[in-house]
């Protein structure tokens, strides 16, 4: 029974599936192997089931009749379930300018991290990182696999404005903000792709359990993929990964 998640209420419309404070690629595997059984699960009205690292929160669009019933038969749920061992996902390639221009603040990472900038790059695109989850804004992705000689406290006082496609670094995590936003990560570099749009379906290519890795490119490189896009003629690279 320990191995199971807890299942509790939380508040009138919401009940949270918590599967423990492990971070780890193969929790992940688990919460969204429930989450896709669970958004498939016959439920008396519509319910949106979100994840984080290491747990599902479901939240019910009218107050829950008979919440402790619903606890029990997402219990039973999760109980009767058989996780497979094979995983698909897709490694998308995200290109990504260095340049000072764009990376604000290298200087500051490469002083207080005592590493060159050709270090922070070259540790910045070795790993393939993995997709958690995505929020706080819409695209936003959350990466997992940042290499421990990156991590860097966020700024004492945020930017007003972070450009759009900036890559940067918050404590253990690495991410990229989909659209021009307030915020305190320390960034290295900037993409040119589009990582939401509302008005295309689905308006973003990635999901969690998804995986990134970064391609330095120069500026020159950065400005003709930026034209692509605008054109409609640039295709994202990825690979399909059946495993």
């Amino acid at each position: 029974m320990s191995n199971y998640p807890q299942i509790s209420p939380l508040g009138d419309r919401s009940i949270l599936i918590d599967f423990g404070g492990e971070i780890s690629s193969g929790s992940l595997e688990k919460v969204l192997f429930f989450k896709k059984n669970i958004e498939k699960s016959n439920f008396k009205q519509k319910v949106e089931v979100i994840n984080t690292y290491n747990s599902l929160l479901i939240s019910y669009l009218f107050t829950i009749e008979d919440v402790y019933g619903e606890v029990l038969r997402l219990k039973g749920l999760v109980r009767q379930a058989n996780i497979p061992k094979k995983s698909n996902y897709k490694i998308f390639q995200i290109p990504v300018c260095y340049d000072k221009d764009f990376g604000l603040d290298l200087e500051y990472i490469s002083n207080a991290n005592n590493l060159t900038i050709e270090d922070i790059i070259e540790l910045h695109t070795a790993p393939t990182y993995q997709i958690y989850f995505i929020g706080f804004l819409p695209g936003f992705l959350y990466l997992g696999g940042l290499d421990k000689r990156l991590h860097i406290s966020r700024k004492k006082s945020p930017r007003k404005s972070v450009e759009k496609g900036a890559v940067g670094i918050g404590e253990n995590q690495t991410g990229i903000y989909p659209k021009s936003s307030p915020g305190g990560w320390q960034i290295l570099g900037k993409t040119p792709i589009d990582l939401f749009n509302k008005n295309e379906d689905p308006p973003t290519n990635f999901s969690a359990g998804d995986k990134i890795k970064f391609v330095a490119v120069s500026k020159n490189e950065f400005i003709e993929i930026e034209k692509e896009i605008a054109d409609r003629n640039y295709t994202l690279k990825f690979e399909n990964y059946e495993g």
